[in-house]
């Protein structure tokens, strides 16, 4: 069975556990229609179209 040969410092382990908790950036495109900031595969909130249909009553309407 493997045994570690020495202590790991909290910093060295720390150093290496830091990569793997960052969070990504949500990927944001413009709405094709009204130019608005969208989240991709999501209806557009300010219009409510989704691919060039429109499957909700647009946020303006209400």
């Amino acid at each position: 069975m493997a045994v570690p040969k020495g202590k790991i410092s909290r910093q060295r382990r720390d150093k290496r556990r830091s990569s793997h908790w960052k969070l990504d950036l949500p990927n944001i495109s413009k709405c094709p229609k009204c130019g608005e900031p969208v989240l991709s595969h999501r209806a557009c909130k300010n219009c409510g179209t989704y691919r060039g249909l429109q499957v909700m009553a647009a946020a303006d309407a209400e």
